[in-house]
């Protein structure tokens, strides 16, 4: 769901995953670590690429690319993670993106609410856009890249 953020100004965390360029609010922010050890979790669906020890605690790992429906990283590259809260249940969760950039101080009166181009999948996972020199800034709404559909399984009798 778009929705146009406040008057003021806004703080947002960039990064990229492929060729594409996101923000998160600052606040919904609480680490950014560099290519953490990822640990799988079977039966999980593919987006969810495991999960990483952040100072003792198990936290999700989703991988970002396999969310957006990119092709897979290759494993030889390093990634970044990008710890966010979870405002329904109260959790961290890891992004895996490829770069984590600036934070990135953008004027409200500069944002866009997403472009009936942008794939509908997409657009449920963005909350709009800001315009930059040379590229798009794609808005991440967190709570909605959490929103992860698991498998049902059938019980075998």
């Amino acid at each position: 769901m778009t929705t146009a953020p406040s008057s003021a100004d806004i703080d947002l965390v960039t990064m990229s995953v492929a060729d594409a360029h996101f923000g998160v609010p600052v606040l919904k922010v609480r680490d950014v670590l560099d290519s953490p050890a990822t640990y799988p979790v079977p039966l999980a669906p593919a987006e969810i690429r495991g999960s990483i020890n952040l100072r003792g605690r198990i936290v999700t790992a989703i991988d970002l690319r396999m969310r957006l429906g990119l092709p897979p990283r290759d494993p030889a590259l390093p990634s970044k993670c990008v710890i966010v809260d979870s405002e329904a249940a109260g959790e961290p969760y890891a992004f895996i993106v490829d770069e984590v950039g600036d934070v990135l101080t953008v004027s409200a009166k500069d944002y866009e609410p997403n472009p009936i181009t942008l794939s509908r999948e997409w657009s449920g996972l963005c909350q709009g856009l800001y315009r930059r020199e040379s590229t798009l800034l794609l808005v991440l709404d967190t709570q909605a890249v959490l929103r992860i559909e698991t498998r049902k399984f059938e019980r075998v009798a």
